[in-house]
């Protein structure tokens, strides 16, 4: 039997019944949503660092990162919106290693996806109703969107998806910023109508549903770099490729050109100190030109705890270390926020 069918998982509408939303996060996310929402329609020039770690592996460390994180926002609101990272599905560019805390909460037992589904709704909830902070997740598969979309306040489309027909029509209806990373080959083209097609309406199936959207006006681009065809990595962040965007975005009729440069992945390399040094480049070139300032809405930043990575089942293990790509530790994390706070 190519597929083992190993048992019927609940829709999101009876897991949201089981484990409903207390009022206070309801109301924080729509407040959160409104000051997000305002920064890519232009009404607000604070700047967005969705920042975090790799793979939210170890809730115990990942609400530590956060509860730090809410007391940085609290110094830097003027300026800046924290976005954290709390990733809660991992993709793998060969299907190997750790997916995330979708397939497996605790990483040490068999993948359990109804327990899965359970955690990353109760870890979203405890994060907002904790710290204030509602958070970005990326969404590997289109079908669990609906077990999130009352909690998460921006969703990522990652590399590998981007191209996919079911992540861009799905995209098309939601009511949060949509982050469309370009495919690992670089096509920023390819980018861009993923845009085109996010922010228009589709008729397709969702769920086993016949569904309508209507187009999701705060899908954008997110420059991530690329990998050229010996494997090596292409950044995509440097003025001269800021301005080529900006170009083909004014030859778009689309709504709310905006950027995120991600800062890490293959535009460092996956080397994770260089990103305080792309963040730092890519603000100069903000300040420099007037169109990549309104372009450029903010960064995505790999950070956690403790500096780099361990392997995945590594011993000892390191508390508060990725056990997926390497990330920048806490202390410099902290300082580049308030360099960022500076210069943005």
């Amino acid at each position: 039997m190519p597929i083992n069918f190993v048992k019927k998982l609940p829709i999101p509408a009876e897991v949201k019944k089981q484990y409903p939303l207390p009022e206070k996060v309801i109301a924080i996310k729509k407040e959160r949503d409104a000051q997000i929402r305002d920064v890519f329609t232009g009404k607000s020039d604070k700047f967005l660092l969705i920042i975090g770690p790799c793979s939210a592996d170890d809730v115990d460390a990942v609400m530590e990162y956060l509860h730090r994180l809410a007391k940085v926002q609290d110094k830097v609101g003027d300026r800046i919106i924290l976005i954290p990272r709390i990733y809660t599905g991992k993709p793998r560019t060969t299907g190997e290693g750790y997916k995330g805390l979708m397939h497996q909460p605790d990483p040490e037992k068999k993948p359990d996806v109804f327990a899965g589904l359970v955690a990353m709704r109760r870890l979203h909830a405890m994060a907002i109703e904790e710290t204030g902070l509602t958070a970005a997740d990326e969404m590997l598969y289109p079908e669990n969107w609906r077990y999130l979309d009352d909690l998460l306040s921006y969703v990522a489309i990652g590399a590998r998806s981007v191209e996919d027909q079911h992540h861009r029509m799905t995209v098309s209806g939601m009511d949060v910023p949509a982050g469309m990373k370009n495919p690992t080959s670089g096509d920023l083209a390819v980018m861009l109508n993923s845009v085109v097609a996010a922010q228009s309406a589709h008729n397709f199936i969702y769920r086993g549903w016949d569904v309508n959207t209507e187009g999701n006006e705060l899908a954008h681009v997110v420059l991530r770099g690329a990998t050229n065809k010996h494997g090596n990595s292409i950044p995509n962040y440097h003025y001269e490729d800021l301005e080529l965007l900006l170009q083909m975005y004014r030859e778009r009729d689309l709504k709310n050109p905006a950027a995120i440069i991600d800062t890490n992945h293959s535009n460092s390399g996956k080397q994770y100190m260089e990103q305080i040094r792309i963040a730092r480049e890519v603000l100069y070139s903000r300040q420099y030109n007037a169109g990549l300032h309104e372009l450029v809405k903010g960064f995505m930043i790999e950070s956690y705890l403790e500096d780099g990575a361990q392997p995945f089942g590594a011993e000892p293990h390191v508390y508060g270390k990725s056990i997926t790509d390497p990330c920048l530790g806490w202390e410099k994390s902290e300082k580049l926020i308030y360099d960022i706070y500076r210069d943005c």
